[in-house]
C-alpha cells in the first residue's frame, strides 16, 4: 500500500509594522469657511480675529500677522465703498496656500495706488501686493471680490505661525503663484482682468 510523506508546514512570517502616517506638508482638501460680517467700525478687528481663528483651528502653515493684516486691509477698503449692511469673508485653504476673499455690493474696482507715505487712502492695496503671493478682484452678481493668497511656508507647518519679523511668504521674488483659480486676474501688473468692459475702477 502506497503512503503519503507528511506535509512539512509553512512557517510562520511576522507581521510587519506598520509604517506610521506623516502629517502632510500641503493639504490637498479643500477647506472653505464664509462669514457675514456687519458692515460697520468693528468690521476689519472681527476678521482678523475670524482670520486667526481660522489659522489656528485648520494649522494652517503661514504667518497669522500678515494675514490678518492683509485681510484687515481689505475689509477697510470694502467699507469705504459698501452701501449695505453685510460684508462676506471667505476663507479658503488648499492646494498648498491660503485664500481670503471680501465681498462687498460696491460695483466701483480697486487700483493700488502708489502715495505718500502719509496718505489716507490708497496705500492699503499696496501693502497687500508686497506682502501676498497673490492678490486681484473679480466681479460678482452683486457687487465684486477683493482677494489675496499666501503661499504655504513647510518651516511653520506643525508650528503656529510667528509675527512680521518671520519668514515672508514663498513668491515675493518676483514670481507670481497664480490664484486658486488660474482663470482669476492678478491684478499686480496693472493690466485689467477680462470681461470689464468698460468698467473705470475707482481710486481707493
Amino acid at each position: 500500500m502506497d503512503t503519503m510523506a507528511p506535509t512539512r508546514p509553512t512557517a510562520l512570517h511576522k507581521p510587519t509594522r506598520p509604517i506610521p502616517l506623516q502629517k502632510p506638508l500641503r493639504q490637498a482638501m479643500l477647506q472653505k469657511r464664509c462669514v457675514s460680517l456687519p458692515a460697520g467700525p468693528m468690521a476689519p478687528g472681527k476678521a482678523r480675529g475670524q482670520v486667526r481663528a481660522t489659522l489656528q483651528a485648520w494649522e494652517v502653515p503661514v504667518d497669522t500677522s500678515v494675514a490678518a493684516l492683509l485681510t484687515s486691509e481689505l475689509v477697510t477698503n470694502a467699507m469705504r465703498h459698501e452701501t449695505g449692511d453685510t460684508i462676506t469673508l471667505v476663507i479658503t485653504c488648499g492646494y498648498g496656500q491660503l485664500h481670503v476673499d471680501v465681498h462687498d455690493t460696491s460695483g466701483e474696482l480697486p487700483v493700488p495706488l502708489d502715495g505718500p507715505p502719509d496718505a489716507e487712502t490708497g496705500r492699503g492695496l499696496m501693502l497687500v501686493a508686497g506682502l501676498s503671493s497673490s492678490w486681484g478682484y473679480y466681479r460678482t452678481p452683486t457687487g465684486k471680490a477683493v482677494y489675496f493668497a499666501l503661499a504655504f511656508q513647510d518651516s511653520l507647518n506643525g508650528s503656529q505661525p510667528g509675527g512680521l519679523n518671520g519668514d515672508r511668504p514663498s513668491g515675493l521674488n518676483g514670481d507670481r503663484p497664480s490664484g486658486l483659480n488660474g482663470d482669476r486676474p492678478s491684478g499686480l501688473n496693472g493690466d485689467r482682468p477680462s470681461g470689464l468692459n468698460g468698467d473705470r475702477p475707482s481710486q481707493g
